[in-house]
Order: C-alpha cells, then structure tokens, then sequence
C-alpha cells in the first residue's frame, strides 16, 4: 500500500531551523509531483511548496526565500529546508503525492516556532 512518512518536525526558537523529511512507498516516486502544505490551528490547510516531478519548485509568498523544497528521487524522498522560523509558521505539515487523477497524503509532523 502506498505510504508518506514525515519526520522531522519539533520545537525550534524563532530564527532557527529545521529540516522536514518524506519518505514514500508504494508509488512510483519520480512521476508524481510533491508537495507540502501546512495547517494551523483553526485556519484550512495551506500549501507550502511545490516540487514537480520535472524538478521545478514554487512557493507560497509567505515562506519564499526561506524555505527549499528538494527530492531525490533515488531515495524516494522529499525534504522540506526550512530556514529563519517564524512563529506563524508554527503547525502541522503534511506531505502530498500528486498526479492529475490521484493523490496521497502523510499522517502529517508538528512544528511549533516558539521562544
């Protein structure tokens, strides 16, 4: 069955930094476009970033300039770089699998920016 495991997530102070790791199985990795996005408490969820299965990025205005998405496809993984935290982007962040007509999400990996 198709899995996405996130790992990384914590408790960071305002300004430092984190990496968010998803690991997938049961797909074949390289054709789907990946992505994350994030939820925060009583707010819809968000996406955060893009990473096509071309290797093209896009980002939400909120997080450009410090967050990288990456993949290697060899490990069927997608990371998440995540730079100069603010608290606002303290929430929980799921990883997606995406193609035209499917989709797959994580479980989802708490982050909380707090001093």
């Amino acid at each position: 069955q198709v899995q996405l495991v996130e790992s990384g997530g914590g408790l960071v102070q305002p300004g430092g930094s984190l990496r968010l790791s998803c690991a997938a199985s049961g797909i074949i990795f390289r054709i789907y476009a990946m992505n994350w996005y994030r939820q925060a408490p009583g707010k819809q969820r968000e996406l955060v970033a893009t990473i096509t299965n071309g290797g093209s990025t896009n980002y939400a205005d909120s997080v450009k300039g410090r967050f990288t998405i990456s993949r290697d496809n060899a490990k069927n993984t997608v990371y998440l770089q995540m730079n100069s935290l603010k608290p606002e982007d303290t929430a929980v962040y799921y990883c997606n699998a995406h193609r035209p007509t499917t989709g797959y999400w994580g479980q989802g990996t708490q982050v909380t920016v707090s001093s």
